[in-house]
C-alpha cells in the first residue's frame, strides 16, 4: 500500500472504447508524485513525436497527488496535461474546486485519455468502476445545463463534473475545460484537445478517502492554517477581495495593462470601478444585504480562505447568476483594462459568457484586445468586424465581438483562433500581438516586475503569471518594515533565497530568485497546492510545510530539498518534451512590441524593455538551470541528476 494515494491509475482508449487499470508500484509515485510529472510522463511515453496536437493519438491526463483529498487547505488540485495546439509543445493547466478530491474519493490517482470517440461520449466514474456513456443530448449545451443534466441522469447532486464547453467541441484554440461551470483548467487550449476527441465530460463521484500515513500530522497541518491566516494579511485580503483585490495594486505601480499594453494604467475612474472593492461591495452574490462574508464567497475542498468569488447581478437586462462565479483578476484585466472597459457589470458577463462556453478568458479577452488595436489603427474595417465599431472602451461591441467568437461566428472564426493565429490567417496585425510561444501573455506586467518577463520568455508553455514569484516578494525595503517581513524571509530562506535586490534589477540575485521560486511553484503543480495557499513567499504554508504535508501523507521521509528537487525534475521534463517537439532558446523571447513601444502614463510611464537585457537574463538562467546555451535544451547531466536519465537517451537517439 502507497499511504496517500488511491493506487490506481485509469487508462482510457476512445477509440475502441476500452478501459483499463494500472498499479504503479510505490517507486513510480516517488518519482513521479503526481499532477504535472505524472501527466507528462504518460505524454511523453504514449504520445508519438510531432503530431498535430488535435490528432487522436495526443495524450490527454488529468492527475492527482498524495495529499489530494485530505482535510487541509489548498490541497484539492489537478493537473490537466498533453500536447498543446496554441504552442505546439507542452500543454499543462490546474484547476481547484471539489472535482479533484472527488477523483480520488473514486478510486484513481490519474485519468490517462488516449484516441477519439467516433460518438460523443462521457466518463462515469465511481468508487473504483468506469464507463462510457453517451453524451449526444449533451452536446453543444453549456456548462451548468450540463452539469444538471448529469446528476439528474445519475440522482446525486454530489457528483463533480470535468467538462468542455460548446467552444470546446468547436476546437476554439482557447477552449478549457471546466468543473463547477467556473473553475478552469484553461490556457494552452486544452479544451480543444478534449473536443477532438469527442469526450464531453468525466463524472465523478466516490465514498472512499485513502488514508494518510501520518493523520496526526495531517491535522495539525490543518490547524494550522486558521491560526496563521490573521497574520497572513496578503491571504487575508485575497479571501475577502479575491484576486480582484490586485486591480489598484497594479494600477498604483504602472502596471495594469490598458489598451492592448499601450499603457500601464487606466483613468483613475476606471480602475476604481473594476476593482476588487468595487466587486466586493456592489457585485457579490449578498452585497445588497450586506451579506459579502456569508453568501459571496465559494471555496474549495476544505480550504480556509474562500477566494472564490460568486457574482449576481444583471448586464443590460442580461441575468448573471452564480453557478457561473464571477470574474479573476485576469478575467477583469483581459476584458477591462487590455480593451479600455471600465464597466465591471459588462466585464462580470464576459467572465460568464467564457464560463458557459467553456475558455480561457486571459487569451480570448486578449484576443479581442488585439482586434481593438488593430480597428483603433485602421487595419482592420468594420466591414471585416461584422459591423461591430472595435473601439476601445465600447463595452457593447466587446460583448458582441465575444458572442461571435464563442461561437465562432463570422469574424469571430478568425478570433477562435487566438491572436498569433488570427494575425497569421489575416495577413496583418503581427506588430500588436502579445503571445509567447502563440500563447497571449497574463495581465502582469514584466515593465515593473522584471524576472516575470524572464519567466514568460522559459516557462514551458508560453507566458504564466503562476509559473514563479513576482518581483515585489524580494524588495529590501519590505523585508525592513513590513510587520510580514518575518514571514516573506523565512519562507523564502528555506529554499535558499536570502539576498533580495532592487525591484527593477534584473542581475544573478534576481535571476536566481526567478529560478528557484520557479522549482517551489512547479512542485506545486506536481503535489496538487494551490499557489494561493501554498509558496516560498506570502502564502499561508510554506515549503517546509509543502514537504511536512507530502510526507504526512505518505510516510516518506521528505525534506524541502526533495521538494524543490520535485519541481526541477517537472521542468525539465517539460523542456526536453518541448524539445522533442522542436521547440528551441528561439521561442524564449518576449513580444516585439513591448520591446518597441513604451509604455504611457503612471509610474511606468516611458518604460520599454532592453533585449540585451533579456537575452543577458536568458544566459544567466540557462548557466544556473544547466540547460545547453544554444539551443535551451536540458544538458544530459541535467537530466541524470533529477532521475531523467532515459530522457537523455531518447533525445540523443
Amino acid at each position: 500500500m502507497v499511504y496517500g494515494f488511491a493506487g490506481k491509475v485509469l487508462h482510457v482508449d476512445l477509440t475502441n472504447h476500452l478501459l483499463t487499470v494500472e498499479e504503479p508500484d510505490e517507486a513510480f509515485y516517488r518519482m513521479y508524485p503526481g499532477g504535472s510529472l505524472m501527466g507528462l510522463y504518460y505524454l511523453w511515453r504514449n504520445t508519438p513525436s510531432g503530431i498535430d496536437a488535435l490528432d487522436p493519438r495526443n495524450t490527454l491526463t488529468f492527475a492527482l497527488s498524495a495529499p489530494t483529498g485530505l482535510p487541509v487547505s489548498g490541497q484539492s488540485r489537478c493537473t490537466a496535461t498533453c500536447k498543446s495546439p496554441t504552442t505546439l509543445g507542452v500543454a499543462d493547466s490546474q484547476a481547484g474546486g471539489f472535482w479533484p478530491a472527488e477523483l480520488k474519493f473514486a478510486g484513481f490517482d490519474a485519468i490517462v485519455i488516449r484516441g477519439a470517440s467516433p460518438t460523443p461520449v462521457y466518463l462515469w466514474i465511481h468508487d473504483g468502476a468506469a464507463e462510457l456513456r453517451d453524451a449526444s443530448h449533451l452536446w453543444g449545451r453549456f456548462t451548468h445545463d450540463v452539469d444538471e443534466l448529469i446528476k439528474a441522469e445519475h440522482g446525486d447532486s454530489k457528483i463533480e463534473i470535468a467538462q468542455i464547453g460548446p467552444a470546446g467541441e468547436k476546437l476554439s484554440m482557447f477552449a478549457a475545460v471546466m468543473n463547477m461551470s467556473n473553475r478552469a483548467w484553461g490556457r494552452t487550449g486544452i479544451g480543444a484537445v478534449m473536443g477532438s476527441k469527442n469526450l464531453k465530460a468525466i463524472a465523478v463521484r466516490g465514498t472512499q478517502q485513502p488514508a494518510p500515513a501520518d493523520k496526526k500530522a495531517v491535522v495539525a497541518l490543518s490547524r494550522k492554517g486558521p491560526k496563521l491566516m490573521p497574520a497572513r494579511g496578503d491571504v487575508e485580503s485575497l479571501g475577502r477581495y479575491g484576486t480582484a483585490d490586485t486591480v489598484m495594486g497594479q494600477q498604483g505601480a504602472g502596471g495594469l495593462p490598458t489598451r492592448n499594453w499601450d499603457s500601464g494604467v487606466m483613468d483613475i475612474a476606471d480602475a476604481e470601478a473594476i476593482s476588487g472593492e468595487r466587486l466586493y461591495l456592489e457585485l457579490l452574490r449578498g452585497a445588497a444585504e450586506g451579506a459579502q462574508d456569508k453568501l459571496g464567497r465559494d471555496t474549495c475542498y476544505a480550504c480556509i480562505v474562500r477566494c472564490k468569488r460568486v457574482v449576481e447581478t444583471e448586464y443590460r437586462e442580461q441575468s448573471i447568476v452564480p453557478e457561473y462565479g464571477g470574474p479573476e483578476y485576469e478575467t477583469i484585466s483581459t476584458f477591462g483594462s487590455y480593451c479600455g472597459v471600465g464597466d465591471l457589470r459588462a466585464i462580470s458577463y464576459a467572465n460568464q459568457l467564457c464560463n458557459m462556453y467553456g475558455v480561457d478568458s486571459i487569451s480570448c479577452g486578449a484576443t479581442i484586445a488585439w482586434a481593438m488595436e488593430c480597428y483603433e489603427q485602421g487595419m482592420l474595417s468594420i466591414e471585416e468586424t461584422d459591423g461591430i465599431p472595435l473601439n476601445y472602451g465600447n463595452a457593447e461591441a466587446m460583448i458582441a465581438m465575444l458572442e461571435r467568437t464563442l461561437r465562432r461566428e463570422g469574424f469571430g472564426d478568425v478570433l477562435a483562433e487566438g491572436s498569433a493565429r488570427a494575425a497569421e490567417r489575416l495577413g496583418k496585425g503581427h506588430e500588436y500581438v502579445l503571445t509567447v510561444k502563440g500563447q497571449e501573455i497574463p495581465a502582469h506586467m514584466p515593465h515593473v516586475k522584471r524576472s516575470l518577463g524572464l519567466i514568460y520568455a522559459v516557462n514551458p508553455f508560453g507566458a504564466d503569471h503562476q509559473s514563479s514569484e513576482h518581483d515585489p516578494m524580494y524588495h529590501p525595503k519590505l523585508y525592513e518594515g513590513s510587520p510580514e517581513a518575518p514571514g516573506y524571509k523565512r519562507y523564502l530562506a528555506q529554499i535558499g533565497l536570502t539576498t533580495p535586490t532592487a525591484p527593477k534589477a534584473m542581475n544573478p540575485e534576481k535571476v536566481e530568485f526567478a529560478l528557484l521560486t520557479q522549482y517551489n511553484y512547479s512542485a506545486t503543480d506536481v503535489l496538487g497546492y494551490c499557489q494561493f495557499v501554498f509558496g516560498p513567499a506570502w502564502q499561508l504554508y510554506g515549503p517546509q510545510d509543502m514537504a511536512d504535508l507530502l510526507a504526512a501523507a505518505t510516510g516518506w521521509d521528505v525534506t524541502v530539498d526533495e521538494v524543490q528537487a520535485i519541481g526541477r525534475r517537472r521542468l525539465n521534463l517539460m523542456r526536453a518534451y518541448n524539445a522533442r517537439e522542436g521547440l528551441t532558446r528561439d521561442h524564449d523571447t518576449l513580444p516585439k512590441k513591448l520591446f518597441n513601444k513604451p509604455l504611457s502614463g503612471g509610474r511606468s510611464d516611458g518604460i520599454v524593455l532592453d533585449p540585451a537585457e533579456l537575452d543577458y537574463a536568458l544566459t544567466t538562467y540557462f548557466e544556473l538551470a544547466g540547460w545547453d546555451m544554444e539551443t535551451g535544451t536540458p544538458r544530459r547531466a541535467t537530466l541524470e541528476a533529477v532521475g531523467l536519465g532515459w530522457v537523455a537517451e531518447e533525445l540523443e537517439g
